[in-house]
């Protein structure tokens, strides 16, 4: 069975995607950026772009039935790898804000699997960087 989770983006019905898409225990997390009421957030600030997608990816996770303790996988891609520093750092300290006894430190323990790149452009300059994620349900 497949479960479509439609972000706040009007380019998500142009375009074709979905925030999120789960088939059975699996579910991925399209291309996030730091958008907030249509607007890049944060544009000179690579940990504080970081934290508002992981928010964002959480959101997309939560309303898919996970969280970001099941995260197998992410995708990093950045226009400037010198930042690198700053926004692993951001992705290793990601909290869940939902586990049942506080927020929890998730990447950081359970290390998915990533990849960081760098790309030439984002559809909007003031993106310094767009995350995807996979997660997997225990069965």
């Amino acid at each position: 069975m497949r479960r479509n989770v439609s972000g706040l983006s009007p380019w998500e019905a142009v375009v074709g995607y979905s925030r999120a898409v789960r088939v059975g225990n699996h579910i991925s997390v399209a291309g996030t950026t730091a958008t907030v009421n249509g607007e890049a957030v944060h544009p000179s600030d690579p940990a504080g772009q970081t934290r508002v997608i992981l928010g964002i990816i959480e959101g997309a996770l939560r309303e898919a039935g996970a969280s970001l303790s099941d995260v197998v996988r992410t995708r990093i891609y950045v226009t400037d790898i010198s930042q690198w520093q700053a926004i692993g750092q951001v992705h290793g300290e990601v909290l869940n804000r939902t586990a049942p006894t506080g927020p929890v430190r998730v990447f950081g323990a359970i290390r998915p699997a990533c990849s960081m790149v760098q790309v030439a452009a984002l559809i909007d300059p003031a993106h310094l960087l767009e995350i995807e994620a996979d997660a997997i349900l225990e069965v």
